[in-house]
């Protein structure tokens, strides 16, 4: 689940309140490549949908294509391919037939994920929601590169959920390998989406290419698919009768606004690293804890003001991919 409620929102930039098709009212993207990872369940297809009709061609990596392409049926300019985000060779070979098929990419947005699911393993043993929802694509991001650098003005959008300050990255044990929690581990990989966008801006920015992360509310979707109706009745989200609470969702058109505001529109032209929610930017927020170091030059410093450039360097180390420069 995600919410916003926990930080203040300034009214600059303000993108159009309502759902990704009013957020791209007026904006021709003909001529143009995205990526949404997901893109064919929730928010994604959401996503998909508003991007394709407001003109980009949009290309949906998925576990499963055939049932992708099926979710898709009857939406244009879509490509399907397949990709499991917790496996580098899979993300390598799917950035490798990427970059046969397209010279440029101008929008990638990160929204694949899972959530609170058992203790999984992938890979070399990895946590899966950090590999899935981090790894796979800080793997994904390295990888297509050339492409979204040679689209000139690119962006990166990170979903990410609400934001809470008691999140935290565990340094220590990055993979829970000891006292494996679902909702702490949940978090780190959310509050990784949010330091990887900042990061990656400053990386990007002198390139053209932007980065974002965002919340896009609270949404019922396949995402919550590893949660029992009896936790989610004790969370308060549905009542006894598995009825959710009033005011409580949005639908996933209005989840997706941000995300797709988030890549396109021209308002934020000239900004970058922000967390976004509501279509706006957040003030305060993640943005507090991460400040780079002042030394110069030092873009992956362990001090503690800088967890941005921290998880990038141990980012780096663990998938072999630091490729962005």
């Amino acid at each position: 689940m995600n919410s916003h409620e926990t930080v203040g929102v300034t009214p600059r930039p303000s993108g159009a309140a309502g759902t990704a098709d009013d957020v791209l009212f007026g904006i021709d993207l003909s001529g143009r490549t995205a990526v949404v990872t997901g893109g064919h369940s929730g928010l994604g297809l959401a996503a998909t949908r508003a991007l394709a009709r407001a003109g980009a061609r949009v290309v949906v990596p998925a576990r499963r294509p055939e049932q992708a392409r099926q979710a898709l049926t009857g939406v244009d300019e879509i490509e399907v391919d397949q990709v499991d985000l917790a496996d580098l060779a899979s993300v390598r070979a799917f950035a490798e037939r990427f970059r046969r098929g397209h010279d440029t990419l101008d929008m990638l947005i990160a929204n694949a994920g899972i959530m609170a699911c058992p203790e999984t393993r992938v890979g070399p043993g990895w946590e899966a929601q950090f590999a899935t929802n981090h790894l796979g694509h800080y793997a994904l991001t390295n990888l297509l590169w050339p492409a979204l650098k040679a689209a000139g003005t690119a962006r990166v959008v990170a979903v990410s959920s609400g934001y809470d300050p008691g999140w935290r990255i565990r340094w220590e044990d990055v993979h829970f390998t000891h006292g494996y929690d679902k909702w702490a581990a949940y978090a780190q990989s959310k509050l990784a989406n949010i330091l990887f966008a900042r990061h990656l801006d400053r990386l990007g920015g002198p390139h053209g290419v932007r980065a974002f992360s965002v919340n896009p509310g609270w949404i019922r979707t396949p995402l919550q698919r590893h949660l029992t109706v009896e936790e989610m009745v004790a969370a308060g989200w549905l009542d006894a009768d598995g009825v959710p609470a009033p005011g409580l969702f949005t639908t996933p058109e209005r989840g997706a606004a941000t995300m797709v505001w988030a890549a396109a529109s021209p308002e934020l032209d000239g900004h970058g690293g922000d967390y976004c929610a509501g279509c706006r930017i957040v003030e305060g927020g993640p943005a507090d804890r991460d400040e780079p170091s002042d030394a110069p030059g030092d873009e992956t410093s362990d001090e503690p003001g800088d967890e941005a450039g921290r998880l990038w360097a141990l980012s780096a180390g663990l998938t072999g991919l630091d490729l962005i420069s």
